[in-house]
């Protein structure tokens, strides 16, 4: 992956260009978002709808895929009235990415719903508390391939753009927004990124009775050990869109390829 004209430059990457865009800038940030809404698609669609005066530079789908709305060096608005290290209005200082997310569910029976009405079933759903909340919540967990493209996209912005930090929309307007909340490792991201050492890998467990761990991604490679637990706790490594590379907890040495579905952020 690389950046031409800034834009993104790998294939599988969509260039949709949002009307909803202002001048140049020289951005110093990096701020994740998460979408609140049913798919990347209606995001993209919403974003680029001049009704919505609301845009990013990048969608992350739940598989892993990026739409690009904007080059890097124009103007998006996707952080409203925010200020960070003296500076106000964020969209003259920073790159947006909004990631396919849900954000905040709530319990229903066995399933967990959205406020626009869809529900997800509990191997979705992280159950944390927000950095700027008293009592935990339900949110809508990550998908690993998201993680994964997360952190590729933030180590080649921070590199090309040489940006200071990497922020939430929390950070940036604490008192409006809760994005991309407590199910989005952003403290590891930003550790990992800009070589804060002391903050380790994401960390997931098994969401399924019993995940098969191969010596390579997919069916065809052979398990290297008998079948992970529901609640193995594993560190992510490094994804592709449907497998992830995980180092389990507890065990020497094992590491492996799992089925990304079938495991889910702590």
């Amino acid at each position: 992956m690389e950046i031409r004209d800034h834009l993104l430059d790998e294939d599988g990457v969509e260039q949709k260009q949002t009307p909803n865009r202002g001048g140049l800038i020289e951005p110093r940030f990096l701020v994740f978002h998460y979408t609140s809404a049913g798919s990347a698609k209606s995001s993209v669609e919403w974003l680029c709808n001049p009704d919505a005066k609301a845009s990013a530079h990048l969608v992350v789908a739940r598989d892993g895929r990026v739409v690009q709305l904007a080059p890097f060096n124009v103007k998006t608005w996707h952080a409203g009235k925010s200020h960070w290290q003296g500076l106000t209005g964020l969209n003259s200082y920073s790159i947006g990415i909004e990631m396919d997310n849900a954000g905040i569910l709530t319990e229903v029976g066995s399933t967990y719903r959205s406020w626009f009405q869809k529900e997800y079933p509990e191997t979705e759903v992280v159950y944390a508390r927000h950095k700027h909340d008293i009592e935990p919540s339900f949110w809508h967990a990550y998908t690993a391939e998201q993680i994964s493209k997360a952190l590729d996209l933030a180590v080649l912005l921070v590199k090309q753009y040489g940006l200071k930090d990497i922020l939430g929309h929390d950070d940036i307007a604490p008192n409006r927004k809760k994005d991309p909340g407590p199910a989005f490792p952003l403290p590891n991201i930003r550790a990992r990124v800009l070589g804060r050492s002391e903050e380790e890998d994401p960390r997931y467990e098994v969401a399924a009775r019993l995940l098969n761990i191969r010596n390579g991604p997919g069916v065809e490679y052979e398990t290297i050990s008998p079948p992970l637990a529901a609640g193995t706790k594993v560190a992510l490594l490094e994804s592709t869109d449907r497998w992830s590379r995980v180092e389990v907890e507890g065990e020497n040495d094992l590491e492996g390829w799992v089925f990304s579905k079938y495991i889910r952020l702590l």
